[in-house]
């Protein structure tokens, strides 16, 4: 998920923040590298609160 999740988003403000140029790819691979660990230390450490969050909001629907 921290995978899929920092790919598009880091395409997403890349391409907000310059547009598409020439160099548009090797920008956003550089920005991605930098996303997908923060990513995934952040998906591990949330995740489990975030999770028990949406069963409490769920139970209650």
């Amino acid at each position: 998920m921290s995978f899929t999740l920092s790919l598009v988003m880091s395409a997403w403000i890349t391409y907000v923040n310059i547009g598409v140029r020439s160099d548009f790819v090797s920008i956003w691979m550089h920005a991605w590298v930098l996303a997908w660990p923060a990513a995934g230390i952040i998906s591990f450490i949330a995740g489990p609160f975030l999770h028990g969050l949406a069963h409490k909001i769920a139970a209650k629907l």
